[in-house]
């Protein structure tokens, strides 16, 4: 296998998990990266070697993971990371690059998060099984975009499965239903003024247990999903339509441009425009 494989993932249609980079590299010693603020989910699985992860909270505190074969990290959005090989013993390792509406939900329920980067496998087994199916990822590039992104779901489930710290789910199959329930009312009227308030109503229950629910099940707070899911529906318009920025912010429940501008770039760490002049379908 070459020292390093690297792939771009460039289809954003798929919006519960969406894939932006992969690959594999043998690492020369000491060789580094950061610091850095990623705009997604970066996830490394070591196949042999060590070496370090530096991450800062954001209080400014710092945190130092020694972190060998078998084992993986986890560096969350928005949070600034180092990592870098060891001078001895370099690690190889496989990534992936991931994001989506349910991306903070499933690493959350697999014990990983910006206070917690660690993955330990629960067995040797486990950590093989993730490794193969990274592995395979990176050497099948040319596969179509819904192969991918299937290979990306059992990646995921790898992770989740086979995670030493994975939680178990708050209020079992209730939660859960009420949470679907609330995600398909968001998915039926995500273009109408709704609030905190429907979505609660919808699911027969007060706010504050509602909100609180929901956010163990998913990962985040209504309101965040119910923005998270209007922003993707707006970038699928700007890469795909040639509806002005103003339309498909009324499309998006919108009525001030600008309004919906700034929270488009708190999503996508870019403006509207920007966007559409990046990723725009000719």
């Amino acid at each position: 296998m070459p020292n390093l494989l690297f792939h771009v993932f460039s289809d954003d249609r798929f919006m519960d998990l969406n894939l932006y980079q992969y690959g594999y590299e043998k690492c020369r010693p000491l060789h580094s990266y950061g610091p850095i603020v990623r705009n997604h989910y970066l996830f490394h699985y070591i196949i042999s070697g060590k070496g370090t992860l530096l991450t800062d909270n954001k209080k400014n505190q710092s945190t130092e993971y020694k972190i060998g074969p078998g084992m993986g990290f986890l560096i969350e959005p928005g949070y600034i990371n180092t990592y870098f090989a060891d001078r001895d013993d370099p690690w190889e390792y496989t990534w992936i690059e991931f994001g989506g509406l349910r991306a903070k939900e499933l690493m959350e329920n697999a014990g990983l998060s910006s206070a917690s980067p660690v993955y330990t496998p629960h067995s040797p087994q486990d950590g093989a099984i993730l490794e193969r199916e990274l592995l395979y990822l990176s050497q099948h590039s040319n596969d179509s975009a819904i192969r991918q992104i299937g290979q990306l779901y059992i990646i995921i489930d790898a992770i989740l499965e086979g995670s030493a710290s994975r939680r178990q789910t708050q209020g079992g199959k209730l939660s859960q239903f009420y949470a679907k329930e609330a995600v398909s009312f968001i998915e039926q009227n995500y273009a109408l003024p709704i609030s905190v308030e429907d979505m609660a109503k919808r699911c027969n229950l007060e706010r504050s247990y509602f909100g609180k629910i929901f956010k163990d099940t998913m990962g985040q707070s209504p309101q965040e999903f119910l923005i998270h899911y209007r922003m993707t529906k707006a970038a699928a318009l700007l890469k795909t339509t040639d509806l002005s920025i103003g339309e498909i912010s009324s499309r998006v429940s919108y009525t001030n441009q600008l309004h919906f501008s700034r929270a488009f770039k708190n999503v996508f760490q870019m403006s509207p425009r920007e966007y559409r002049q990046k990723h725009k379908l000719v």
